[in-house]
């Protein structure tokens, strides 16, 4: 994994030789199915039975709780890869994330991730993204790979950076998924 705001010269002297491949919203296809922005549409949202969202970023918004604004359905209907995000600057504070979205219950950061993010996360790329994971492992096997992501945090425990799909890919691939 490598930052996506690293050069190309820099990536080339960090990793030569490596398939570098971006799979962030700005990558190219197929690899960009592997962002979180991506609507693949019918993704099952964590603990609202029948409701399903575009993306996960979509359910990830949907779900997130502020000081003055609660869930939002709309984000799990929302197909474009832009303004999904809900801020702190327009709503205050974040709460927490919904159990679902007529749930009791908030959960706090990690609870949210280990029980919303990473399942969700994993079901697109076992449902809606097993192509390119098959391709991911079939470039992993012939060589270096490298994946591009705006942050490279891997740790589900460490909530002073956003987590880095990336890292669940590259987890993912290396049969190490957080539990």
């Amino acid at each position: 994994m490598a930052s996506r705001r690293r050069g190309q010269a820099s990536l080339a002297a960090a990793f030569p030789g490596a398939t570098v491949l971006d799979v962030t919203s700005r990558g190219a296809q197929p690899w960009v199915r592997l962002s979180p922005f991506y609507p693949h549409g019918g993704i099952p949202v964590p603990f609202s039975p029948g409701t399903t969202g575009q993306s996960v970023e979509g359910i990830w918004q949907a779900l997130k709780v502020f000081e003055t604004a609660d869930v939002d359905p709309a984000k799990l209907t929302a197909t474009g890869m832009t303004g999904l995000k809900r801020t702190v600057r327009r709503f205050g504070a974040v709460r927490g994330h919904r159990r679902g979205l007529t749930g009791d219950t908030l959960l706090d950061y990690e609870s949210a991730r280990r029980q919303i993010y990473v399942p969700v996360y994993r079901w697109v790329l076992e449902h809606r993204a097993a192509e390119e994971v098959a391709a991911l492992r079939r470039l992993a096997d012939e060589g270096d790979l490298v994946l591009l992501d705006y942050t490279t945090n891997g740790d589900v425990t460490d909530l002073a950076t956003p987590l880095s799909h990336a890292a669940l890919i590259r987890r993912y691939l290396l049969a190490d998924w957080p539990e």
